[in-house]
């Protein structure tokens, strides 16, 4: 199994869990929710990977610096 598709089934199964422990509320902002949390998880983990250092954490996530640097602003890393 290729990691694209481990990291698509931990999301399906996070998912699943979601709706389970709602027990019949609705559910909303799923969306807004599932990015954030997979965002803030993925820029975390990279910032850590690179030392703090952000020019190569952009590069490995393949986004602009200035871009790491407004996501790391939203999600308090700064």
């Amino acid at each position: 199994m290729s990691k694209q598709s481990d990291l698509a089934n931990a999301v399906k199964h996070a998912i699943e869990t979601y709706f389970k422990d709602l027990e019949g509320e609705k559910a909303h902002g799923i969306y807004s929710m599932v990015i954030d949390s997979v965002e803030k998880t993925l820029i975390g983990d990279i910032l850590k990977r690179s030392n703090g250092n952000q020019s190569e954490a952009a590069q490995k996530l393949g986004i602009n610096r200035n871009t790491l640097r407004a996501k790391m602003k939203k999600f308090n890393f700064l």
